[in-house]
């Protein structure tokens, strides 16, 4: 019986087709070099592959009179009718450079087609801050609520990710999410991110997705770095408030097979703030890139950040309207911080043959981080007030390979191709702390203090089989745990350990009933594990909350230049204790249901103008309380961002965007609202040569706004009892700034 299964396993992988096939090499009209990644696709037949390293691709099941596209963003597609002299033959494919437009990117059965389309946004309005970065991604909103030199708090598909406990976030596969945080788990810093350094983003939403483990719940962003730069560029920027930023991209090395470049970035600014912020951020990074352009590529990294802020904190809401303070006034303005990341990550590919590849990365990253937060103010020391510290010294240790086969299966229209990967992540955490101070400098008590050890070993696999117009991609992940904490308040030596395993299936069908339209059911269990501190307290039960999560939708090109996606979804989360970074407590949260539905519409109006818009409704609850008393503090349910982007008008650039959130309950009742706001910025740059003058608003029209907003229960000086009710941190003012570059 085993013998005869084995058999048909072997006749199932090994039926090679005998179709005809075109094959060939992609080069670039602009230095003649092989392009890797361009995408090529059988109109006719829905078959489709990409170019590797070495710019080849193969493309099976072609016959007379198939009509195949060559394209990637940035270059113009090449149509391919196929006639009697391209069967069984060589192509060699030469794109021309062009601007970003949406008729460059095409609807192919890949799980993940629509990050293809918002690379279009990136290319055509390009981030000009670390904080813009997460913006692209459709119904995903930002808030800064620490002088900009925190994390900033993300919001996604009905959730208050705080600082990143639901989205899973890499750059160049190395990840930014903490565990077993300071302030808090997940939190994700990608302010050692140069926004100019930027080349796409890949996101996903949901836990669909067997490569993506730790924190992918409501999703996971992917942010890929350029390999390397066509031209040096130095840009200075100079505006209100005091603030200044210079960047520099500089070539170092460009042969044949390789380059290199380093990039920089300086940031100094005072804030919108009446008390000074005295904000200042600096970033270097370097990289180095092989590729022999036949079958391997290796690129490694370096890169170095630190920043250092005050901040005026969450101010209440009746300190302004009693005239206490302004708006943009504090509490208590010693609050603050200090923090620096230095890593080191490579990336290298091996292509074994046409269908097979290794693909593998390894990172080293050292980080410390040092906050001052005051919520409180004297709820519940009086005489010294509650100032909090909160610190940890890190070093993240991780590597990941992936192995990729592909099979043209006997018949015609079927492809087959899997993925197994492996890999682990050790953080090694000391002196992580929370203290109660005064004025930053007087501990008066330690309320948590040890240290992390927490290693995450994890392997993967999926399968993309096409069959017709039908895609089915199933998956599975397993990852295991090790939690070890020391607390070292402990008079005598304490250090507990627990682990844990937890398996991960994933399931999406894709359905391409014409070129022009993809239908998708996605659906997947993910998880977000808790912190080692909780893991411990808990005895390892309950460590590894599940979620599961379903998506239904459509991917829409009615014509070349529009481009319409929509989708209905739900998420289940189990039961969670989560660590209060901020308390240094456990606090219970209940099992928690979100639906809701997600729309977005591109349109390229022109070739110079380009018309982007999304909008996205979540209804969330938690399922364990009664009606009127399950609300999600600061859950938004209805979101909106958008707008206009123009290039080469004449030598005139830019654009104007808006972001819309809606008011939303800020505590269990609803008693308690979280206001809403609509914000409009603006840029326009002009062109001279090799010079660009620009021009950068935030909040175009002056509007008043809430940047963050949280229900908390303070007490102020002279007050005999604690008040809860909103507490925020203002949005920018209208904020100009000049901006001078040149590229050479």
């Amino acid at each position: 019986m085993l013998k005869n299964i084995l058999t048909v396993l072997l006749l199932a992988v090994g039926l090679c087709t005998y179709a005809h096939e075109l094959n060939g090499t992609v080069i670039s009209a602009e230095n003649e070099k092989p392009l890797q990644g361009v995408g090529v696709y059988n109109k006719n037949t829905g078959a489709y592959t990409y170019t590797n390293v070495s710019g080849y691709f193969e493309l099976d099941d072609i016959s007379v009179g198939d009509v195949v596209y060559f394209y990637q963003l940035g270059f113009e597609n090449y149509e391919l009718i196929i006639d009697e002299s391209h069967l069984d033959s060589t192509a060699n494919i030469i794109l021309e450079i062009s601007a970003a437009s949406l008729d460059q990117v095409l609807i192919v059965s890949k799980v993940n087609v629509l990050s293809s389309f918002v690379n279009v946004d990136l290319k055509t309005t390009p981030v000009k801050t670390s904080q813009e970065i997460l913006r692209k991604i459709p119904g995903l909103f930002i808030g800064q609520h620490a002088g900009g030199g925190k994390a900033e708090q993300i919001f996604l598909r009905g959730f208050d990710i705080d600082h990143g406990t639901d989205i899973a976030i890499d750059v160049d596969g190395m990840p930014v999410n903490m565990v077993s945080h300071a302030h808090g788990q997940g939190y994700a810093d990608m302010h050692f991110i140069i926004p100019e350094t930027i080349e796409n983003l890949d996101f996903g939403k949901g836990s669909y997705y067997a490569d993506k483990g730790n924190f992918n719940t409501a999703g996971y962003v992917d942010i890929v770095t350029k390999k390397k730069i066509d031209k040096n560029l130095i840009s200075v920027e100079a505006g209100q408030f005091n603030t200044v930023r210079a960047m520099s991209m500089l070539k170092i090395w460009d042969g044949e097979n390789s380059n290199a470049y380093v990039a920089s970035e300086l940031n100094l600014t005072d804030g919108v703030f009446d008390s000074p912020q005295n904000f200042n951020r600096l970033n270097i990074m370097g990289r180095y890139n092989y590729n022999n352009f036949k079958d391997q590529e290796f690129n490694l990294s370096l890169s170095h950040f630190q920043s250092k802020w005050d901040a005026s904190g969450q101010i209440p809401q009746r300190a302004v309207d009693q005239g206490l303070i302004g708006r943009f006034g504090a509490i208590d303005d010693t609050e603050g911080g200090n923090t620096s990341r230095t890593n080191i990550w490579m990336n290298h590919i091996k292509h074994f043959d046409e269908h097979s590849s290794l693909t593998s990365s390894a990172y080293v990253s050292q980080y410390d981080f040092e906050l001052f937060s005051n919520f409180t103010f004297l709820l519940e020391d009086p005489v010294n007030g509650d100032q909090i510290r909160q610190y940890e010294d890190r070093t993240i240790i991780g590597a990941k390979s992936v192995y990729e086969k592909s099979f043209h299966l006997a018949d015609h229209d079927k492809q087959l191709k899997y993925r197994v990967g492996v890999g682990f992540r050790y953080d090694d955490v000391n002196e992580n702390q929370l203290s109660r101070t005064a004025n930053r400098k007087d501990l008066l008590e330690r309320l948590a203090y040890g240290n992390v050890d927490e290693a995450n070993g994890f392997a993967f696999a999926d399968l993309n089989y096409k069959c017709n117009k039908w895609t089915l991609n199933p998956g599975i992940r397993l990852d295991y745990f090790n939690f070890d904490y020391e607390d070292l308040l402990s008079t005598a030596y304490d250090s507990k350990s627990e682990d844990k395993a937890i398996v991960s299936p994933k399931l999406n069908v894709i359905y391409a009933a014409s070129p022009k339209t993809q239908l998708f059911l996605k659906t997947g269990f993910g998880y977000h594990s808790n912190d080692s501190r909780v893991v411990v307290a808990q005895s390892g039960e309950e460590i590894l909350p599940a979620s599961f999560g379903a998506d239904l939708g459509t991917i829409l090109k009615p014509t070349d230049r529009l481009v319409v996606n929509a989708a209905l979804w739900a998420l289940f989360l189990q039961q969670e204790f989560v660590y209060v970074g901020d308390a240094g407590i456990v606090e219970p949260s209940g099992k928690t249901r979100r639906m809701g539905i997600d729309f977005g519409l591109r349109y390229q109006i022109a070739d110079w103008l380009y018309f982007n818009a999304d909008v996205n409704y979540a209804h969330a609850r938690s399922t364990e309380e009664p009606s009127g008393q399950d609300y999600i503090p600061l859950a938004p349910d209805l979101t909106s961002a958008g707008g206009f982007s123009f290039k080469e008008l004449g030598k005139f650039s830019g654009s104007i965007n808006y972001r819309y959130i809606k008011d939303r309950p800020a505590n269990e009742d609803n008693s308690i609202v979280a206001e809403g706001y609509f914000v409009t910025d603006f840029n326009i740059n002009y062109s001279c040569k090799n010079w660009t003058f620009g021009l950068i608003v935030e909040n175009l029209f002056d509007v008043d706004w809430n940047e963050t907003q949280f229900a908390t229960e303070s007490r102020l000086m002279g007050e005999a009892d604690s008040v809860e009710e909103i507490h925020f941190t203002p949005g920018a003012p209208f904020f100009l700034r000049g901006k001078v570059s040149v590229r050479f």
